[in-house]
């Protein structure tokens, strides 16, 4: 694998770790009926989504 590629991965792995953190968080808002705070953490999780396939993307073509 080209180096570039493996730490392209190594940061999208990070991206998965943050995600998932984030989620529980924006969770324990909802839970706490902060609505207004879990929903923005909600809609940062997405942004990272959107973040983490776009950068499998150029994973999967530098790796190529």
């Amino acid at each position: 694998m080209d180096p570039a590629a493996a730490e392209l991965s190594s940061l999208a792995t990070a991206l998965d770790e943050l995600t998932t953190r984030l989620t529980g968080i924006a969770e324990g808002f909802m839970r706490a009926r902060r609505e207004d705070i879990g929903s923005e953490l909600f809609a940062v999780e997405r942004l990272l989504d959107t973040a983490r396939r776009r950068l499998d993307k150029v994973v999967d073509t530098v790796g190529a």
